[in-house]
């Protein structure tokens, strides 16, 4: 008999949605007092870092993409998402597992010890991509909580996450970087509507608003009372944010490339139930169990 897990986070409602202080910490033990990155992420529900992995193993990384990228065996492998409608490549999953650079890069970034004080625990790795933007295909990811998907579709108890997203290229204002709105990531944001079977064949490639999106009128308002950080910066930099945070980025239609590898690290003491809207789990590259 499985172990029946209280829902704390209900979304996907038939009714109304609505916007409820989060009953659980962002930070969890007491690392925000003894370290100011760590109390920065606390506040807004994000921190920077420039430098976090160096030159060469930015170039390492790239040639790895483009490896990987080019290789036949990949071609219709699901973990390749491609932009709709077009052989632009998305984001490809597993991407940790696909590259020991891109291990080793995450390793160097010093983001599995930074989520380890964040989240009070040993980590594991929830879900491993790199999102990548080409110039002039580069798609949208719109409005949305990662964990409101993650607990949803895949079982994630609480939001005790975090993600790490190591700059490849340079994020600029005008190639689709990262929007976070700072302090969303106290709140957790209902959605409305009914997980159909298999969404994320749908919702992996849908640039616009869709089911696990917020209406407009809650993103309005969060927008209206947190404002929205643009997080930019160079090339192997890295931005660690919460699971909880509302975040989203425009598309890219510069001539200027946007490419980032992005790891979530989950607490060991947050392991994955049955899906909470019902549905059956993800494809274990989505959500490792």
């Amino acid at each position: 008999m499985s172990t029946v897990v209280a829902d704390d986070y209900p979304t996907r409602v038939p009714n109304e949605p609505r916007i409820f202080r989060r009953p659980d910490p962002v930070v969890w033990g007491d690392a925000e007092r003894r370290n100011g990155d760590v109390a920065a992420y606390a506040r807004d529900g994000y921190v920077q870092r420039e430098r976090a992995i160096s030159v060469a193993r930015v170039r390492e990384c790239l040639s790895e993409i483009e490896r990987i990228g080019a290789d036949p065996a990949m071609a219709d492998d699901p973990r390749v998402i491609r932009e709709d409608g077009t052989q632009a490549v998305r984001s490809i999953f597993d991407v940790h597992l696909l590259s020991e650079a891109v291990w080793a890069a995450v390793e160097e970034s010093g983001a599995i010890e930074l989520a380890q004080e964040i989240l009070g625990s040993d980590v594991t790795v929830h879900q491993s991509r790199l999102n990548y933007k080409p110039g002039f295909a580069g798609g949208a990811f719109y409005w949305h909580s990662d964990f409101e998907t993650w607990h949803a579709e895949d079982g994630m108890p609480r939001p005790r996450a975090c993600s790490a997203s190591i700059a490849l290229t340079p994020n600029r204002e005008y190639n689709g970087p990262l929007m976070i709105m700072p302090g969303t990531q106290r709140f957790f944001v209902q959605t409305a509507g009914q997980t159909p079977d298999d969404f994320y064949n749908e919702s992996l490639v849908t640039t616009g608003p869709t089911v696990g999106s917020p209406s407009e009128e809650a993103i309005a308002e969060l927008g209206e009372s947190h404002g929205i950080d643009l997080i930019t910066g160079p090339e192997g930099s890295m931005t660690m944010f919460d699971c909880n945070a509302l975040h989203a980025s425009g598309g890219n239609i510069t001539p200027t490339p946007r490419s980032n590898i992005f790891v979530v690290f989950n607490s060991v003491e947050n392991g994955l139930t049955e899906p909470f809207a019902g549905t059956a789990p993800r494809p274990e590259y989505l959500a490792r169990r």
